[in-house]
């Protein structure tokens, strides 16, 4: 997909005007600074864990697998995975970012997996 495209889908989907402004190139950079904050242990809250999935989300929309790919492979290594899906944002059948939970957390979001049931 073009960036123009991109860009365009973005746009028609009224994703906000920063997200749209930063195109292909700043929706792979931005995963790709979620996957090695999650390798860092990420310690925001579970409404930012799954505001950043929504970001993997949007790159399965448009097509972009193939393009962060090496991402997705060291995301998928640090996530405990569950029958649960921890997001409901992507009708995606392949969507394995949705059932699993970093086993690395810590602070607010090990607090809220704990509340919503992932642990006990």
């Amino acid at each position: 997909m073009t960036e123009a495209e991109v860009k365009a889908f973005l746009k028609e989907n009224e994703y906000p005007e920063h997200i749209v402004k930063a195109g292909k190139k700043g929706l792979i950079e931005q995963y790709n600074q979620f996957v090695s904050q999650v390798e860092h242990g990420y310690t925001l809250n579970l409404e930012d864990y799954r505001n950043d999935l929504d970001l993997r989300a949007i790159l399965s929309r448009l097509g972009l697998q193939s393009e962060i790919e090496e991402a997705d492979a060291r995301f998928r290594r640090l996530l405990v995975f569950t029958e649960s899906s921890v997001w409901d944002c992507d009708d995606n059948p392949d969507a394995f970012w949705l059932y699993g939970y970093p086993r690395n957390a810590k602070g607010d979001l090990l607090d809220d997996l704990r509340n919503e049931g992932f642990l006990e």
